[in-house]
């Protein structure tokens, strides 16, 4: 595996420049499937980025779109041959939202609300194995310690010395005291957030129950943004047996829209650490 390819964001650039070539010739995935002799649910999913591209694909949708440009045939083969290896997640099995990782590996910035736990890149691990051992109760234990294992090696993005992933997130009231686990627990995860807090490139701000109903009350979201200009912005629905990754600028820009709101009903900074630290000092209780 080469370890500076992320096979994700290949696939996603891939799929973007599949999908502009076939509306430069001005075709629709139906017809191109019809073409192909495959179902209009394939081409979707190769330009969407959801599925691994085969170089046969490639060279079989470059001959559709009758592209003559032999360099750009072999850069794109390239791509798909580099989409097909595997991230460093594979390595603890079959991690059923390895897209989403892939996507937040190369991320630049990263915004999330979450009205029930504190987000995976800031849980400490006696809080993540609480929290997947409770949400996942017929989980094997084996399982559970690689799912823990996953979101430890995640949060090597917040703490890396270069190019740490810029974090900003939004925590309902309801995060901090949900009960994960015990008290003391809670309490070092809490202080832990705290400290988390006090990093350049970390922002945490906390919706208070009394601000009372807010854009953020239909559920968690997270919009990532990344470096490389050609790369849309993606927001992440996490779901129960499937998730939502919603790529449209208008879709975009209206969770970003209802995200600056939130923001703007949240405590700021200072008073959500305090917030925090106090609430911290309950449990100690």
């Amino acid at each position: 595996m080469a370890s500076n390819v992320n096979p994700t964001v290949r696939r996603r650039r891939l799929g973007q420049e599949l999908r502009r070539l076939r509306e430069q010739k001005g075709m629709t995935a139906e017809e191109v499937a019809e073409r192909l002799l495959v179902s209009q649910s394939k081409i979707s999913r190769l330009e969407n980025g959801r599925r691994s591209i085969s170089q046969r694909d490639v060279r079989d949708l470059c001959g559709v779109y009758e592209v003559e440009d032999q360099r750009m045939v072999d850069s794109l083969m390239e791509m798909a041959k580099d989409s097909r290896q595997q991230g460093w997640w594979h390595a603890f099995g079959d991690v059923p939202y390895s897209v989403y990782i892939g996507l937040e590996t190369d991320a630049a910035s990263l915004r999330v609300y979450d009205p029930q736990v504190i987000p995976g890149l800031l849980q400490t691990r006696p809080y993540a194995e609480a929290l997947i051992t409770g949400a996942l109760p017929e989980t094997p234990s084996g399982d559970i310690d690689n799912r823990v294992q996953v979101r430890l090696r995640r949060q090597e993005r917040i703490t890396a010395v270069e190019n740490p992933l810029r974090l900003w997130t939004v925590l309902d009231e309801a995060a901090l005291r949900r009960v994960v686990g015990n008290k003391l627990l809670m309490r070092e995860q809490l202080e832990s957030l705290v400290e988390q807090s006090q990093l350049p490139h970390v922002t945490v701000q906390v919706i208070p129950f009394e601000m009372g109903a807010h854009p953020g009350l239909n559920g968690q979201y997270a919009i990532l943004e990344f470096p490389d200009a050609a790369d849309s912005s993606v927001v992440y629905i996490e779901g129960v047996t499937s998730d939502l990754y919603l790529e449209k600028a208008q879709d975009v820009q209206k969770y970003s829209v209802m995200y600056e709101h939130l923001r703007a009903q949240a405590l700021n900074v200072e008073q959500s650490r305090q917030f925090i630290a106090d609430l911290a000092k309950e449990y100690a209780r």
